[in-house]
């Protein structure tokens, strides 16, 4: 995957030297445990190892992950990660964001998703690009239906969980 260039943000390839003091705080960030849940991580080694076996590896794997985005005006602040995914349990790969909440309501998530879609579908050819949330989480979801993606189902929670995700889809004609 290469770096996208928007208007105001960077989008570049997470690396764990770099990224993992980041990586550390937004994954412990309340909303993130919230939204996307727990994922361990309480260290700079856990946050290093985070990114090395999902982000990195999958570029590895299949050519796109999980990014970084950081702010064009601000010296390479990091503002979040948006991305696309292949998980196990989606038939298609997933449009993924999060972004830390003092760099929320500013566009940034929306700038840096439309993005993604437009060479996820342009340069790596998706037919079908897919993107999960929770129920309760209102905000991607207007930000999901803003990027023409559709709702299509609920769907049983990955973990196990009595919980439900929202399943969005956005098929090429």
């Amino acid at each position: 995957m290469r770096t996208l260039l928007t208007e105001r943000l960077r989008i570049r390839r997470m690396s764990a030297a770099e990224d993992a003091a980041f990586m550390l705080s937004l994954l412990n960030d309340p909303s993130w445990l919230r939204f996307i849940g727990d994922r361990g991580v309480r260290t700079l080694a856990d946050a290093q190892a985070y990114i090395e076996n999902g982000p990195v590896e999958m570029y590895g794997r299949l050519g796109f992950g999980f990014c970084m985005v950081e702010s064009k005006h601000s010296a390479g602040q990091r503002l979040g990660i948006c991305g696309i995914s292949q998980r196990d349990y989606l038939d298609s790969p997933d449009l993924g964001f999060a972004f830390l909440p003092e760099h929320g309501g500013q566009g940034f998530a929306y700038e840096a998703a439309a993005e993604v879609l437009r060479y996820a579908q342009g340069e790596l050819g998706l037919k079908c690009v897919l993107a999960t949330t929770r129920p309760d989480n209102l905000r991607s979801q207007k930000l999901l239906e803003k990027l023409g993606l559709q709702f299509e189902r609920l769907m049983p929670h990955p973990d196990g969980s009595e919980r439900q995700l929202m399943l969005y889809a956005l098929r090429a004609a």
